[in-house]
């Protein structure tokens, strides 16, 4: 899962370094800003992988095989639902960001551009969804690593031929995501079929759709973990757009430290998803003892995880911004912005890891009220310090990091691995 799941931060490397040796940081500030708003729609509905995964793990150690296959095709009819519901509703969304963005009329115009193509991914994007999760709350990890890497390869050799090659700039970045994201989900389809016929499900049925029970916890679960993912999205899209104010080449510095901070994370959501995927078990079987063991391995990857990247910034920050962009102005300033990235992971590692514990044990009310309190912590950061201009972004981040690890150890700290049981 860290090898398959590095490929997406990859992706976003590359987007960035084509886009950013471009004659224009408008074109770079456009991407960040259109990607954000992707992200937004997309990692909102985050909810479904994660509520499916737990739900299939927990499942997977119960041995329920009808609530295997029943947790599939809810997700998947839900995920089909939203998907239309995006389609219908987004060309409301870029007026409301040209009324309440302050960034310049060239990055609204290219964030446009990016925006009003990618959309067009949300049936496969959000289906893709609950197949990884599916996938990975019946301890099959082989299968997800196969559709990202089909994914992200796919999309870097469009993402190369379509702007360098046919000089698609924006546009071109944002097709070759919409090409690889159905591509992904035709494979997908069919290692499901494979996994359903091994794992020896009933056959399906479009019956069966109709006769779905327990949708009242799947969305009682959703509707938790959508609040947590919706707080996790608008501090990221809160940067891209106040980063946005401060100039075209702040928010492009800033969107090449965010790159790498992505690439710690789903680095770390190797791990995570490991941690649902176990928990989720242990959980269904009732085996605390399981449970105690995943917490030890956690700490001790966490920690050397941290230090490591941590160090790769310190010593090669400089030459790893080098590498995304040529443009002077934006390489001074990301370098100037470096230390907070830095620190970062040793500060967010906690949160990733212990994510996946709580998504596991679906204690969503709890990741909910975790988030809310962190972010709480963000704006009021934020809005104490904001005289600090970027680096006051940068503060609030780090503060809101810490601030998730703190209040998802802490039950764990007081109550201990049966508090996931129950």
């Amino acid at each position: 899962m860290i090898a398959s799941n590095l490929t997406i931060p990859l992706l976003s490397l590359v987007d960035t370094a084509v886009v950013g040796h471009l004659e224009h940081a408008w074109y770079l500030g456009g991407v960040a800003l259109g990607s954000s708003l992707i992200s937004l729609l997309f990692l909102l509905l985050g909810f479904l992988r994660m509520s499916t995964t737990g739900l299939t793990a927990q499942a997977f150690g119960a041995g329920d095989t009808k609530k295997q296959s029943d947790t599939l095709l809810q997700a998947a009819s839900v995920a089909m639902m939203l998907a239309m519901l995006l389609l219908v509703l987004h060309p409301l969304v870029m007026p409301l960001v040209q009324q309440i963005s302050q960034a310049s009329s060239e990055v609204l115009q290219q964030a446009g551009i990016y925006f009003h193509i990618r959309i067009w991914s949300a049936p496969a994007a959000l289906l893709n969804m609950v197949l990884l999760g599916w996938f990975l709350g019946l301890h099959n990890a082989r299968y997800p690593m196969w559709l990202l890497l089909l994914n992200q390869s796919l999309n870097i050799v469009l993402d190369l031929l379509f702007v360098l090659g046919f000089g698609w700039k924006v546009a071109g970045v944002a097709a070759a995501s919409v090409i690889a994201d159905y591509t992904t989900l035709l494979v997908g389809l069919l290692l499901v079929r494979r996994l359903w016929q091994q794992h020896q499900l009933a056959p399906f049925k479009f019956g069966q759709l109709s006769r779905l029970t327990g949708y009242g916890r799947f969305f009682a679960l959703n509707r938790d973990i959508f609040i947590r993912s919706l707080c996790l999205q608008l501090v990221f899209v809160f940067i891209a757009f106040r980063g946005a104010s401060y100039g075209d080449t702040i928010v492009a510095a800033n969107a090449v430290l965010i790159t790498f901070l992505m690439l710690v994370s789903y680095a770390l959501d190797g791990f995570a998803y490991a941690a649902e995927a176990c928990t989720g078990k242990a959980v269904g079987a009732k085996d605390s003892s399981e449970l105690q063991q995943l917490f030890a391995i956690l700490a001790g990857w966490g920690l050397i995880l941290g230090v490591a990247f941590s160090m790769v910034f310190w010593l090669g920050g400089t030459t790893l911004i080098g590498l995304l962009t040529s443009i002077a102005e934006v390489r001074q300033n990301a370098a100037h912005f470096l230390p907070w990235l830095i620190a970062l992971p040793l500060i967010a590692v906690w949160s990733y890891l212990l994510d996946g514990i709580y998504i596991g044990a679906t204690k969503a009310k709890a990741m909910r009220n975790s988030m809310l309190l962190s972010f709480a912590g963000f704006v009021l950061c934020y809005a104490l310090l904001q005289r600090l201009d970027n680096h006051a972004l940068w503060l609030a981040l780090s503060v809101f990091m810490l601030l998730r690890g703190v209040t998802l150890a802490w039950p764990l700290y007081r109550s201990g691995a049966g508090w996931l049981l129950r």
